[in-house]
């Protein structure tokens, strides 16, 4: 191999498989960088509906058409302005799909985990998959990434043995079915406490930066909490936390918006990109106040305009002060263009077994 040439082999030792290659290539913008949108949020998504139609006397579930048609719409408007859509499976995924509100330049992100799982005694939760879904079958849609959802604290043993084991399972799926899996792990209160209580606030920042420590290495994308609070910490002492989570986390990572309003969520972008984050995988931040517009007409003005307004926003400044996820590694876009297989690769992929020989096909088997 010439000397501007490099094996695969490289990538192969980051865990870059051909299809998560692709699926990496697919959520990405062209410069490296993930800006990426959120509509998988069933249970925000039905409480936001639910208290739009108390407005309207209407005290009553949504139905499953009522959800669909929002997040169709939400998809529809604000995808092709993003390298990658994150859509659930049970409301999202096949009518986003069949509606063509899917771009086609857009990566798609299915989410696998249940909403609402169950709790052990200490009021923790524990994960489980989406009932009737499974990473085989995300592959299966054509879907370019898997997402999980796992809600992880250090200090509470049962459900973080739980959730690590879980998270395992996911991480080796993806790797069997050899499609991108981006990890998202959120801070929880247990034991009686709220989200308000202060001995969970108390250690938050420090269970945000200690949970990427423990399980960022089992995935190939990484979400992260914000890692303090804009009214409470100084902007310095965000920075150093900022910078203590991109120093332990093993993979690219990127910042979710756990809801905050948008003006605040392009604070702590700001700061997250200047201190190593990819880019960003926002849901609410983007779209939240959707449901309080008043019918069709003024909820597509608003996602149009504001809402399209502050994904473009928040793109730009990923575009530019992200850090691509192959300089995570060492790698050049010179480097990566100069990756090349050797004759046989075909043999190789889906049947070696440990020595790397060749062997006998198995199905769902990589490498």
């Amino acid at each position: 191999m010439s000397a501007n040439k490099t094996n695969v082999s490289r990538l192969l030792g980051l865990g870059f498989t051909p299809g998560k290659l692709r699926g990496l290539q697919r959520i990405s913008n062209p410069n490296g960088t993930l800006t990426m949108v959120a509509t998988d949020q069933n249970s925000s998504m039905i409480s936001m509906i639910k208290d739009s139609l108390k407005k309207k006397n209407e005290n009553r579930e949504p139905t499953y058409e009522e959800i669909v048609e929002a997040k169709i719409h939400l998809a529809g408007r604000l995808g092709p302005h993003c390298s990658g859509l994150l859509v659930d499976g049970y409301y999202g995924v096949w009518n986003t799909i069949a509606s063509m509100s899917m771009p086609r330049n857009t990566g798609l992100l299915v989410r696998v985990e249940k909403s609402g799982g169950e709790k052990n005694k200490h009021g923790a939760p524990l994960g489980a998959f989406e009932p009737g879904f499974s990473v085989a079958k995300i592959k299966s849609l054509g879907a370019d990434a898997v997402k999980l959802l796992a809600q992880f604290e250090p200090t509470e043993g049962e459900s973080a043995e739980h959730n690590f084991q879980f998270i395992q399972k996911v991480y080796a799926e993806c790797q069997k079915h050899d499609i991108l899996f981006l990890l998202e792990t959120i801070a929880f209160p247990f034991g009686g406490e709220k989200k308000d209580s202060a001995s969970f606030l108390d250690r938050k920042v420090h269970t945000v930066i200690e949970t990427a420590r423990w399980v960022s290495r089992y995935c190939d994308i990484y979400k992260a909490e914000f890692p303090g609070w804009l009214n409470k910490h100084s902007e310095q002492q965000l920075r150093d936390n900022c910078k203590e989570l991109d120093k332990v986390c093993e993979r690219p990572w990127v910042l979710l918006s756990a809801g905050v309003d948008f003006g605040d969520y392009r604070k702590q972008v700001d700061m997250a990109l200047d201190c190593g984050a990819s880019g960003v995988l926002g849901g609410r931040a983007f779209w939240k106040e959707y449901f309080l517009q008043d019918g069709f007409e003024a909820r597509d003005k608003f996602a149009a305009g504001e809402c399209v307004e502050r994904v473009k926003t928040i793109d730009a400044m990923v575009q530019k002060k992200g850090k691509p996820w192959f300089a995570r590694y060492g790698l050049t876009p010179e480097c990566l263009s100069g990756m090349r297989a050797s004759e046989g690769w075909l043999f190789r992929y889906g049947s070696a077994g440990a020595s790397g020989s060749a062997g006998k096909l198995q199905e769902g088997d990589v490498y």
